[in-house]
């Protein structure tokens, strides 16, 4: 499923530098994975793209990476409707 994260930054250097993990796939759950990334010029906003098994694997994953420099919220895209995806992996 794919699956949008925005991030609310509260601690830009911080985030980033704990959101690079994120990027990278360090510890990422088998079938997670980000597919794209849009910060806010800014730098207090970024919302990504991510293909994940499920919305609640993904939040204990990035939740738990960005810890207290980020409040993130999360929700399922509906792939029937939206434009512009990319072709999941497994399917």
């Amino acid at each position: 499923m794919f699956i949008v994260l925005q991030h609310r930054i509260t601690n830009p250097q911080t985030a980033f530098a704990r959101g690079q993990n994120l990027l990278d796939g360090n510890g990422v759950p088998y079938g997670t994975r980000v597919l794209q990334f849009y910060p806010s010029k800014d730098r207090n906003a970024v919302f990504c793209l991510w293909e994940s098994n499920s919305i609640d694997e993904l939040r204990e994953y990035a939740d738990a990476v960005m810890g207290d420099s980020s409040e993130n919220s999360y929700f399922e895209v509906d792939a029937e409707i939206a434009r512009g995806l990319p072709k999941l992996v497994g399917g």
